[in-house]
C-alpha cells in the first residue's frame, strides 16, 4: 500500500501549525511599537522562522495575509458567531442592540492592535484596501439590520434608509466607540449611548 494518503494526512496539520505561526508572526510585527520593522512578507517570514515562499504559498499574497490575519483577529474575537446570534433574535430591534454589543466587545478586545493599524493603514495601500474590506463586511451587517427594521416597522422610510445605514455604520465603527469611551472607559462601556444613538438613527421603531 502507497504511504502517500499517510503522509498527506500528517502534512495537513504540519501546514496548520505553520499557518498559525505565520499569523501569530504578522500579529506580533503588525502590533508592534512604531519605529519597529515595517511590516512585509520578508519581515513576517523572519519572525515565524519559515522561508518567504512559505507564506506565498499559505495566503497568496501580501494582500491575503493581511486579510487572513484580520480574520484570525474576528474568529478569535468571537464576531461571527456573536453576529450570527444576533440575526436569529426575531426582533431586529434586539438585534440592533446585539450587534452594538457584539462590536463593542470586539473592538475592546483588539483596541491597542486596531488603532495602530487603521493609522498605519492611511499609508499602506494593501492594510488599506484590507481594512476596508473589512468594513464593506459591517456595512453589509447594518444594511440587512436596516431592511428588517424596516419591514418590521415600517421605519426607516424607504427615502431615509441609505441615511440610516450611513448613520448605523458609523456608530458601530472603532472610532465612535473610541471617541466615545476617552482614555478612561472600555468600549463596552460605552455601549448603551450607542445603542441610544443608532435607535434614534432608525427613527426609534417601537417606540411611543
Amino acid at each position: 500500500m502507497s504511504p502517500r494518503p499517510y503522509r498527506l494526512g500528517r502534512r495537513k496539520p504540519a501546514a496548520q501549525r505553520t499557518r498559525a505561526r505565520v499569523l501569530s508572526a504578522a500579529r506580533a510585527l503588525l502590533t508592534a511599537r512604531a519605529g519597529t520593522e515595517p511590516f512585509s512578507v520578508d519581515a513576517v517570514a523572519r519572525r515565524a522562522g519559515v522561508a518567504r515562499m512559505t507564506v506565498y504559498h499559505q495566503f497568496g499574497s501580501r494582500r491575503g495575509l493581511l486579510e487572513a490575519l484580520f480574520d484570525s483577529f474576528a474568529a478569535g474575537g468571537e464576531l461571527p458567531a456573536h453576529l450570527a446570534a444576533a440575526f436569529q433574535r426575531p426582533d431586529p430591534l434586539e438585534s440592533l442592540a446585539d450587534v452594538v454589543a457584539a462590536f463593542a466587545r470586539f473592538w475592546e478586545a483588539g483596541r491597542p492592535w486596531i488603532r495602530r493599524v487603521r493609522a498605519l493603514g492611511v499609508l499602506d495601500p494593501d492594510l488599506g484596501d484590507a481594512v476596508e474590506a473589512r468594513n464593506a463586511r459591517r456595512r453589509e451587517v447594518v444594511r440587512v439590520l436596516v431592511e428588517r427594521l424596516a419591514q418590521r416597522y415600517g421605519r426607516p422610510a424607504s427615502k431615509e434608509r441609505t441615511q440610516a445605514e450611513e448613520l448605523l455604520y458609523t456608530l458601530t465603527s472603532f472610532e465612535t466607540f473610541d471617541s466615545l469611551a476617552g482614555p478612561n472607559r472600555k468600549l463596552p462601556e460605552v455601549a448603551a449611548e450607542v445603542l441610544f444613538l443608532a435607535r434614534a438613527a432608525v427613527g426609534r421603531p417601537g417606540e411611543s
